[in-house]
């Protein structure tokens, strides 16, 4: 009986040694997975990483710009934080900020208002934290660059290319984007120089709030009297002019009244080649976003940019970048867009006769 109760007692100790060890070696390895957690934790603060905040997604040419932005920030050895306001200034308040918060080495920022972002721009930039206001100037923001194309000679492009369309009345519509946008101002202040210029009155005026082309379907449905008088309109881009396109086509005056636009849409230019738009401008926004993001990754590791004019921005002035855009036509489409590889020819002519 004792000897049994002895082989008993010595088996309990030896389960009893063995599940001590076990717990150490468990124990161990979790310390060594802590410090492993630790480690990256240290290194992630040496990553570079760029925010950039997006109006919306609704203009064909932005999905262009985040994904050449984001291809030549990876190549540079920086990742990119994307933020879509989808149109709502709040939001797009709250992404920068959000941005701020994750201590992002510079901020790219399409605004939807040039009035509301100064505050947020400011604290940006009591954090550390450059900022670029891409294709779209902040009022009174203080960017650290921005870096656009010439809005007012976008304008005046859009203005010859109608003015040498036009064969009777010598009056045009204007459904320009919304007036938050820095860049309709210039862009309409090019385009009436033009028209000055060739003699051509402006019957009227509209704004596209949010650039939401279907504001101008209902302005010409309500207007349609309008149509009798005039031989062109001018439309603040290709996706405005899609949506008058469409109204015109219902009511038979496809072709007849001129159209023109700006961004090289696909369905623009195939209304091009058609002949039921007579332009567009190209920008080719590859080489913008391209250099946005070379210059987003020099003020993120804390290099100095090169010697460049400034703007006013209505407080300070900032160092600019301008680019030169391209009028489109269906006489060098062909050399431009397609040879750019912006668009496939097939697709380009898909509906030419």
């Amino acid at each position: 009986m004792m000897c049994c109760f002895y082989n008993k007692s010595k088996c309990g100790v030896l389960r009893l040694l063995c599940a001590l060890f076990l717990l150490c070696m468990l124990t161990g390895c979790g310390s060594k997975d802590t410090a492993t957690t630790e480690t990256r934790k240290q290194e992630d603060p040496d990553e570079m990483v760029i925010g950039m905040s997006f109006d919306s997604f609704l203009i064909e040419r932005w999905q262009r710009d985040r994904d050449v932005f984001v291809d030549t920030c990876k190549e540079l050895g920086a990742k990119v934080n994307v933020q879509n306001a989808n149109g709502d200034v709040e939001t797009q308040i709250s992404q920068i900020r959000y941005l701020i918060s994750k201590k992002v080495n510079a901020i790219v920022i399409v605004g939807i208002d040039a009035d509301s972002l100064s505050e947020v721009c400011s604290e940006a930039k009591d954090a550390g934290i450059p900022i670029i206001a891409y294709d779209r100037m902040i009022h009174n923001g203080g960017a650290s660059l921005y870096i656009s194309f010439d809005n007012k000679q976008v304008g005046q492009l859009m203005g010859e290319g109608l003015a040498d369309a036009l064969t009777d009345s010598k009056k045009v519509l204007m459904l320009a984007g919304p007036t938050e946008d820095p860049n309709v101002g210039e862009l309409g202040g090019g385009f009436k120089s033009i028209m000055k210029e060739k003699g051509i009155e402006i019957v009227d005026e509209m704004h596209c709030d949010g650039w939401k082309p279907e504001l101008a379907a209902e302005y010409i449905n309500e207007n349609i009297d309008l149509l009798d008088e005039v031989d062109g309109i001018m439309c603040g881009n290709d996706n405005i002019a899609t949506a008058v396109y469409r109204v015109l086509a219902e009511r038979r005056r496809a072709g007849r009244i001129k159209l023109v636009g700006q961004d090289a849409d696909l369905e623009a230019c195939q209304r091009i080649v058609q002949g039921t738009q007579v332009m567009t401008v190209y920008k080719p926004v590859e080489k913008e976003a391209k250099a946005a993001a070379e210059y987003a990754c020099k003020l993120a590791a804390g290099e100095s940019l090169p010697n460049l004019d400034t703007k006013l921005d209505g407080t300070y002035l900032v160092p600019y970048v301008l680019l030169d855009p391209i009028a489109v036509d269906k006489n060098n489409i062909d050399e431009t867009v397609i040879d750019a590889g912006f668009h496939l020819k097939e697709d380009v002519y898909l509906y030419a006769d």
